[in-house]
């Protein structure tokens, strides 16, 4: 049964919490994943580009505020997001058969 951290009376809870988050936000990027595989598909006959540069800010922007919203790090998010955001780009050149790096 999920723990709230001031639940949590030993570092055995604390693992198993921590797992169930790690496995939840893998969950997560698979389901992320799966749009960025499908807007490379919509791109392709739309002649747009795998890299967006106004978009690519949008996201970036998008995570550092939902970050400070959190009382986060925005800094530390905002770098995740940014080689989420590479990692996508460079799926997407695969698919739309544009060069990479």
């Amino acid at each position: 049964m999920q723990k709230r951290p001031a639940d949590c009376a030993s570092m055995a809870e604390i693992r198993v919490e921590i797992d169930r988050i790690d496995q939840a936000l893998i969950v997560l990027f698979q389901e992320r994943w799966g749009y960025i595989g499908r807007a490379a598909e919509i791109k392709k006959p739309a002649g747009l580009k795998a890299d967006i540069p106004a978009r690519v800010d949008e996201v970036r922007l998008n995570a550092r505020r939902n970050a400070e919203m959190a009382g986060l790090d925005p800094d530390f998010y905002e770098d995740i997001w940014a080689r989420l955001i590479q990692h996508s780009i460079e799926h997407e050149l695969n698919i739309l058969g544009e060069s990479g790096k």
